[in-house]
């Protein structure tokens, strides 16, 4: 368990990761604009996930201040705009398989896509569609994650195949 000493907005703070986590995968993430720290396999914004965490005002604290304790605590952090390419354009899949690693934490959920990126993910088709509207966003194509690999082939296990 990663634990991490830290003063944020001149108050101390004892931050757990798994407390982090707990507290930053009980909501939807926030949409991105340019950084994210990735937590239960989502992307969220960094300050988001310090004031759930910690309580404070997000503009008691600054996205590098959010980053640097996130990644401290083990999280990983990144930056949309320097985002790597896809894997390979050789690799497996459409989009060199790139597209089929972003959905993979969201299997049995309805995702919400712009391009590859997923803009939000939830358990019913009301919550993503709530949550575009409410964050004024489009996205290019909403869907459910098939959960096993047979909801994406078409058949049922039960089914004979002869």
């Amino acid at each position: 368990m990663t634990q991490v000493t830290t003063r944020i907005a001149r108050q101390p703070f004892v931050l757990d990761a798994a407390a982090v986590e707990a507290a930053a995968t009980a909501v939807l993430p926030e949409p991105l604009v340019d950084h994210y720290v990735v937590v239960g396999g989502r992307r969220y914004p960094p300050k988001q996930v310090i004031a759930l965490a910690t309580g404070l005002d997000r503009a008691d604290f600054t996205t590098h201040q959010a980053r640097g304790v996130l990644r401290r605590l083990g999280f990983i952090a990144g930056r949309r705009r320097s985002d790597p390419p896809p894997t390979s354009a050789t690799a497996a899949g459409p989009h060199g398989g790139a597209e089929a690693e972003a959905l993979r934490p969201f299997m049995g959920q309805w995702v919400a896509q712009k391009g590859i990126e997923v803009l939000v993910a939830a358990d019913t088709p009301e919550e993503v569609l709530s949550w575009l509207e409410r964050h004024d966003q489009y996205a290019d194509i909403m869907f459910r994650v098939p959960r096993e690999q047979w909801e994406s082939e078409g058949w049922w296990p039960g089914w004979d195949v002869r």
